[in-house]
């Protein structure tokens, strides 16, 4: 059978929110319990500390987000969780009270619908967290627990606070806050199907899956996307894989992962030896060493041999998220390697998903740093802002930036040229990472039917030979451009 993925990812920009940090809405809602306790909004985060960032400032910030282009919303775990991150859920059914809670996720739901803004949530089931009922009655009752068998414990007495006990139980990374669910016992595994369908019948659009990789008892994921699907076929599934993900990519688990093997070489490309080593060197995307045009170009056509086109249309393509230092911090705020590896993201195939803040130039190192709050209007960089409405707008403008093929037409040292075309819509994009004007010509193939000679981003001069497919580009130094 062909492989069927959801038509509405491939015209998607989404936008990814910590729900702690983006905006904040400090009236009395029902439902919403804030606290004194909290951490200053201006000051930079801690590990463990709460800014209260709330659902009811996220729906004030619906407008933004609109006239930015955005027609989707990844959210980080949104579920009640004694975390700021909230990757340690206490339940799965209620949204967290410094959210909002339920009363609140209803109320962005249906704000988000009402401007054709879709709603991805993040699901986290490969582990659950200490305070999570079914693992809560372990610590309480002991051996007398029920539900013993939805977790992997080992020996008695478990230990799910004192580190110098060792803690019995099997918890992700040897987290014991984090512990881990048998995935084998039915039950446990119903549990989680139902979670997915509840959130899908109250209206969401799609689950990205946390660490899904970790999950291995065989035909859970298949499951999931059954069930998924016969409740909205048109629901996206999305995994955290960093790596090859052909075994999760083969039609019967997930629509697309977390682009990682398209963000590395892109910011290796861009960024060059601008790229500073000590943001880089734990998460496993590795943006370095320095990749030249042809070497880039050489990386992304084993990238889209990799998967089905149907699959590479709804990848999740981004530049950084919560678990990477961003962009800017990365490449030492130099404004050229963040606009160039930006317009290599909105030219690819895929959704592009842009981290809250990156529009503003939000800097941010490594965990806690890259979770910092969104910030105030007279901080924005309105430069990085122009730049990313010029380019989601034209993705929008024109099918073959979506949902075209990906031919590369040049790539040598500095200069790397491609095409996306789509029936007889074909536009040329230049990148040049040199700090020199370069001038090329080149023969273009696969010849194109049209000779596409207006830059509608970007600078450069563009010269077509006679009646030949032979093309002569002048791009000025680490400059790139669309060519309409």
């Amino acid at each position: 059978m062909p492989i069927k993925t959801p038509n509405w990812v491939k015209d998607a920009v989404f936008y990814q929110i910590f729900p702690d940090r983006f905006a904040k809405d400090d009236r009395q809602r029902e439902g919403l319990w804030q606290s004194p306790q909290l951490e200053p909004w201006e000051v930079p985060p801690t590990l463990q500390g709460y800014k209260g960032g709330n659902l009811w400032g996220i729906i004030d910030k619906l407008d933004y987000l609109q006239d930015l282009g955005i027609n989707a919303v990844y959210f980080t775990p949104i579920f009640q969780s004694a975390c700021n991150h909230r990757y340690h859920t206490h339940d799965y059914y209620q949204v967290d009270p410094l959210l909002g809670g339920n009363v609140a996720f209803e109320a962005f739901l249906a704000a988000a619908h009402q401007k054709n803004i879709k709603v991805v949530l993040d699901g986290v089931f490969n582990h659950a967290s200490r305070g999570f009922f079914f693992f809560n009655d372990i610590l309480e009752n002991g051996p007398h627990s029920p539900w013993l068998d939805w977790f992997k414990v080992k020996e008695w007495p478990v230990s799910a606070y004192d580190g110098s006990l060792p803690a019995n139980y099997i918890g992700w990374y040897d987290n014991r806050a984090l512990p881990e669910f048998n995935h084998d016992n039915p039950d446990a595994r119903e549990y989680i199907m139902q979670i997915a369908e509840y959130w899908l019948k109250k209206g969401i659009d799609g689950w990205r899956l946390d660490v899904p990789y970790e999950i291995e008892t065989p035909g859970f994921w298949q499951e999931f996307r059954t069930r998924v699907k016969a409740i909205n076929p048109e629901a996206y599934i999305v995994g955290e894989i960093w790596e090859d993900s052909r075994q999760w990519l083969d039609g019967t688990q997930f629509d697309g992962v977390m682009n990682y093997l398209f963000t590395g070489p892109t910011i290796a490309f861009a960024g060059g030896d601008r790229v500073i080593m000590e943001y880089v060197e734990g998460p496993g995307y590795f943006p370095y060493p320095a990749l030249s045009a042809k070497e880039y170009g050489a990386k992304i056509e084993e990238l889209l041999g990799l998967y089905d086109w149907e699959i590479q249309q709804t990848q999740l393509n981004l530049l950084d998220s919560h678990d990477t230092a961003r962009l800017s911090t990365v490449v030492g705020e130099e404004k050229t390697s963040i606009e160039l590896s930006t317009l290599l993201l909105f030219t690819f195939p895929g959704a592009p998903s842009i981290y809250y803040g990156n529009e503003v130039g939000l800097p941010g190192g490594l965990d806690p740093d890259c979770r910092r709050v969104f910030p105030h209007e007279p901080d924005w960089n309105l430069d990085v802002l122009d730049y990313h409405k010029k380019l989601i707008a034209l993705r929008h403008q024109y099918p073959a930036l979506r949902t075209g093929s990906y031919d590369i037409l040049y790539a040598d040292e500095s200069v790397y040229v491609f095409a996306r075309i789509k029936a007889a819509e074909e536009l040329i994009v230049a990148i040049n990472i040199s700090d020199r004007t370069q001038k090329v010509h080149f023969r273009v193939t696969p010849q194109l039917k049209t000779r596409p000679d207006r830059v509608v981003y970007g600078k450069a001069e563009i010269s077509w030979q006679g009646t030949s497919n032979n093309l002569e580009l002048n791009i000025p130094p680490r400059t790139g451009c669309i060519i309409s």
